[in-house]
């Protein structure tokens, strides 16, 4: 008798809520779209979409910084505006047109759709598409919310891969596109500069790469003692309120006299991106992770007479099959980066705890596993 394939039926039941900015810079949990009602009868689903019960998503520094600050550069929250765009989940509902996903399935979010038109799409680089919605980049909404529909080509299978260390790769991702593009090789003396949660995944990978010896700075402690935890075979460098090239002349000293080749900018502040162009060697590369103001200044002559290749990225592209892979493989353990845990609806108090460095927050996640 030949084997009857059993449809895996999920029924949502609880009203789909999200967690809202606005310019007032007030932070609330309301009820949003799709309605759990459009959900059961998977009516607002689109050609090539599926619903995603949401099950953890990862508080960014950026949507901390859309709460208070209400923007970033040119992106201004100007409504009420849905944040969060580090998540994995469970495919609940699924368009006829999608035959790759089924319900059931487990899932990690890319958080981008793009217009497939640009050149940028057109040469893989999708990450600078010029009609990029990046959710929870206003003014389109973000992914902290219970049920989201989504493309199911952004929707990318994670197995056995717990929803956790599945809202991580996101920020893997920023990692690896800097990874990539920045060219470590083993055996490169490398310096992280910043042991924020990208600067600590950054280390990770530069540590499975093969970089040697590798320094981390960073002017928190806690944050430094982390890294060591983490990562015992790093050296780890507190910073100081010295000048760009004396705070340089430390990094060396830390690295036991070498000038790393490569310094992996986390942080994007201004005395952090000069102290690295002053150190790194002759020929070196300082390529730059962390997003800052819209104008900084660094030392242009250091770089000029040193020949330092100064490079910039903005967000990734091209990165989650890398990405699961290399949790899947135990290459990079992300388990230890989630300090904090949260149940959707006390989302305001998970937002204050990834505000507050007194916390010694990592990386605060939000779950809805009901």
């Amino acid at each position: 008798m030949g084997s009857t394939a059993v449809e895996t039926v999920i029924k949502p039941s609880k009203a789909n809520i999200g967690v809202f900015t606005n310019p007032a810079h007030k932070l609330w949990i309301n009820e949003t779209e799709p309605t759990v009602e459009d959900v059961q009868k998977g009516e607002s689903l689109k050609p090539g979409e599926v619903t995603v019960a949401i099950k953890s998503t990862g508080i960014c520094g950026s949507d901390v910084h859309f709460w208070h600050a209400g923007c970033i550069g040119p992106m201004i929250v100007e409504g009420d505006h849905i944040l969060g765009h580090e998540s994995a989940g469970q495919v609940i509902a699924v368009h006829p047109s999608v035959t790759h996903l089924k319900v059931g399935d487990r899932v990690a979010i890319e958080p981008n759709i793009i217009c497939n038109e640009c050149e940028p799409c057109l040469t893989g680089r999708y990450n600078g598409c010029e009609r990029v919605q990046f959710l929870s980049t206003p003014p389109v909404p973000g992914l902290l919310r219970r049920y989201v529909n989504h493309p199911a080509i952004w929707c990318h299978k994670i197995g056995n891969m717990s929803y956790e260390n599945g809202a991580m790769l996101e920020p893997l991702s920023v990692a690896l596109a800097g990874m990539q593009r920045c060219g470590v090789k083993l055996g490169d003396p490398v310096l992280v500069c910043g042991a924020g949660p990208i600067g600590l995944i950054t280390l990770l990978c530069c540590q499975a790469a093969g970089a040697c010896p590798l320094v981390i700075t960073d002017i928190d402690e806690g944050r430094l003692k982390f890294a060591k935890e983490i990562c015992p075979s790093v050296i780890t460098h507190k910073v100081e309120r010295l000048s760009a090239e004396d705070s340089a002349k430390k990094i060396v000293e830390s690295f036991g006299g070498i000038e790393p080749a490569i310094a992996l900018e986390c942080t994007g502040v201004e005395s952090s991106v000069a102290a690295a162009v002053w150190a790194v060697k002759f020929g070196g590369k300082v390529f730059v992770i962390g997003v800052g103001k819209n104008e900084i200044n660094f030392p242009f002559m250091r770089a000029s007479t040193r020949e330092v290749d100064l490079q910039f990225q903005y967000r990734y592209c091209n990165t989650w099959p890398r990405a699961i892979r290399l949790v899947e493989n135990g290459v990079v353990d992300l388990s230890k980066l989630v300090t904090h845990r949260f149940k959707l609806e006390d989302a305001i108090e998970a937002f204050n705890t990834a505000a507050d460095p007194k916390t010694g927050a990592i990386k605060v996640q939000i779950k809805s596993e009901d």
